[in-house]
């Protein structure tokens, strides 16, 4: 079973054709997205307009991280998230151009990775923090899944 992305700001990450990135401590990721679609609220009409949403800005760290170590796993392994701790400081608008970003701190057992965490517009703070994920084997698809 296949998982299709939520459309263009959405895609699916790719490892490198030439093997793994190095996993290592301060490695990271950064990355642009658009305010918009399923990351905003107007929290049941109460604000007067669409804003980030928090869960919005959460989802877009937790991917970020994810896809900076889904860059440096071997095939069949993946992560999954454990542990959120964000603060939402800023409003963002609608149509607002965002960055977000991860940074590796610290790798466990080689299976408990540790990030640091944010969302800027532009140069202004809207959310930072942690977040922890977790190695995890992933179900083999394809022709060698059948066989």
């Amino acid at each position: 079973m296949s998982v299709e992305p939520r459309g263009a700001a959405f895609p699916i990450p790719e490892r490198p054709e030439d093997g793994p990135l190095e996993m290592a401590i301060g490695a990271e990721r950064r990355d642009e997205f658009v305010v918009e679609g399923p990351l905003l609220t107007d929290v049941g009409g109460t604000l007067g307009s669409a804003m980030l949403s928090t869960p919005g800005m959460i989802a877009m760290m937790e991917r970020t991280a994810a896809v900076l170590a889904y860059e440096r796993l071997p095939e069949g392994s993946a992560t999954v998230g454990f542990e959120v701790c964000v603060k939402h400081v800023g409003a963002v608008t609608e149509g607002a151009t965002c960055t977000v970003s991860a940074k590796l701190t610290e790798i466990v057992e080689d299976r408990k990775l540790f990030f640091d965490v944010e969302v800027r517009e532009g140069e202004r703070m809207i959310g930072l923090g942690t977040h922890q994920r977790r190695v995890i084997p992933t179900a083999p698809s394809g022709p060698e899944a059948d066989g």
